[in-house]
């Protein structure tokens, strides 16, 4: 049986937002994949628990947005009981042995990628595609890992076959900009005054 290629796009998706569907989306064509799974993160590490919407409710708001049959919303990392991205793609990796898998990141974790635990090694373990994001993506390629690893950074025209590569690969591609966070959609919602009409 031959293996899917998934593109894997990792996160708290708190809240999820159409970005995080325009990526997919963008993700599924360009990368030529057969699927796109949102992996919702128990707690990121770098991520503060305050304010953080439980498991439950960022499922819920990911399966509201992704809309969409080859976007799958996935609890995997808190069934497989991993709390890092290195540890999670090994998993994934000796789970699906015949998938092929690609990790998705937006320019400014590109930019916070050295910060994750056994980073390298992730770099090493399946081939990335970085996508443009506002304010982040020039920053983003003069930054720590595009500097270690810029000897395997392909053309964004060889993207469509980042999947049949072997790691170390990634590309960067100059997407069509979202403008779309979850930080500021949180920050409005504590800033909306309560309605307290009758």
């Amino acid at each position: 049986m031959i293996g899917l290629r998934i593109g894997l796009l990792g996160g708290s998706f708190n809240p999820a937002h159409e970005g995080h569907r325009h990526i997919s989306l963008f993700a599924l064509q360009r990368l030529r994949l057969d699927a796109v799974w949102w992996l919702v993160s128990p707690q990121n590490p770098l991520k503060p628990v305050e304010g953080m919407a439980s498991l439950d409710e960022r499922i819920a708001s990911a399966e509201s947005v992704a809309r969409h049959p080859r976007i799958e919303v996935s609890d995997i990392e808190s069934r497989m009981g991993t709390r890092y991205t290195a540890d999670t793609l090994q998993a994934l990796r000796r789970r699906f042995a015949k998938h092929r898998f690609v990790w998705i990141m937006g320019a400014d974790n590109l930019i916070q990628l050295p910060r994750w635990r056994d980073w390298t090694a992730i770099v090493e373990m399946v081939p990335i595609a970085v996508f443009a994001r506002p304010g982040y993506s020039q920053r983003s390629l003069f930054g720590a890992a595009a500097h270690r690893f810029r000897r395997n950074r392909l053309p964004d025209h060889a993207a469509a076959g980042l999947a049949d590569r072997k790691a170390p690969a990634w590309v960067f591609l100059h997407t069509p900009l979202h403008p779309a966070s979850a930080t500021e959609i949180r920050a409005k919602r504590r800033h909306v005054p309560e309605d307290t009409s009758l």
